[in-house]
C-alpha cells in the first residue's frame, strides 16, 4: 500500500467530539511510552505526523490522522502511567473504552506491547477487555530492536500463554520496530485488506477544517 498523503485532522477528548463516521479507522493503543507515535510516523513515512514525547502519558486526547484522503489512523491515549492523576486516568479510560466499544467505523485496533518486557498486567487487562467486548484487534510487539530473537519469542510465548487462560482464540501477532523500520509492510497489509477498493485510491490532500472547540486504561 502507498501512503501518499497523511495529515493531522483532529484531537477529540471524548467520543462525542470525534470526527464523522464516514471513513474507516484503525486505532493504535498501548501503554504509555510503548512507541505508538513513533510507529505511526514510520507507518506513513513521516517523522513528525504524530508528536513523539519524551514524557510518558503526554497524549491525552484521541488524535485522528487522515491517510490518502480515504481512511484514518487514530492515536489513543496511553495507559498505565502512574504519575497521571487518578481523575485524569479515569477520564482517559472512559474516552478510550467508549471509542473502542461504540465507534461503528473502527475496523481494527493495533494493541502495542513492549517486546522487551515480560507480560505486564495492564497489557493483559486491556487485551482481555477488548476480547470480552468483541473489539477486533491485532497484537503488535514493539521495540524488537531492543531484544534478541530468542528472548522475543519467549516473551511472546509467555504473553500468549496468559491469554490462553481465558481465551481459546489467539489473536494475530505481529512484531515491529520503528527504529529499524521493521513490520511496516505487515501492518499496512492488514489495513489494506480491510479497505474497500475506492478507499485504497489516494485522493489529493485537502486542508482540513479547524476542529470545533470542545471542552490509563
Amino acid at each position: 500500500m502507498n501512503t501518499s498523503t497523511a495529515i493531522f485532522y483532529r484531537s477529540a477528548p471524548d467520543l462525542a467530539a470525534c470526527p464523522d463516521e464516514s471513513m474507516p479507522e484503525f486505532a493504535f493503543a498501548g501503554r504509555s511510552n510503548v512507541g505508538k507515535s513513533s510507529l505511526l510516523n514510520m507507518l506513513v513515512g513521516k517523522r513528525d505526523l504524530a508528536r513523539v514525547s519524551a514524557t510518558p502519558g503526554h497524549t491525552k486526547h484521541l488524535n485522528f490522522f487522515t491517510v490518502n484522503g480515504t481512511w484514518r489512523l487514530v492515536d489513543l491515549p496511553g495507559y498505565g502511567y502512574a504519575k497521571i492523576e487518578r481523575k485524569e486516568r479515569g477520564r482517559f479510560s472512559r474516552s478510550v473504552s467508549e471509542y473502542l466499544a461504540e465507534r461503528p467505523n473502527l475496523r481494527c485496533v493495533f494493541a502495542l506491547v513492549d517486546g522487551s518486557l515480560p507480560p505486564q498486567g495492564y497489557d493483559l487487562e486491556f487485551v482481555e477487555w477488548m476480547a470480552d467486548n468483541e473489539v477486533p484487534f491485532v497484537l503488535v510487539f514493539s521495540k524488537i530492536d531492543k531484544v534478541g530473537p530468542v528472548k522475543l519469542q519467549e516473551t511472546i510465548a509467555a504473553f500468549t500463554a496468559k491469554l490462553a487462560e481465558w481465551s481459546d482464540r489467539p489473536p494475530e501477532i505481529l512484531t515491529c520496530s520503528a527504529v529499524e523500520r521493521m513490520g511496516r509492510a505487515a501492518l499496512l497489509a492488514i489495513i489494506d485488506s480491510q479497505l474497500e477498493p475506492e478507499q485504497k485510491k489516494a485522493k489529493r490532500a485537502v486542508k482540513p477544517k479547524l476542529p470545533l472547540r470542545a471542552t490509563p486504561w
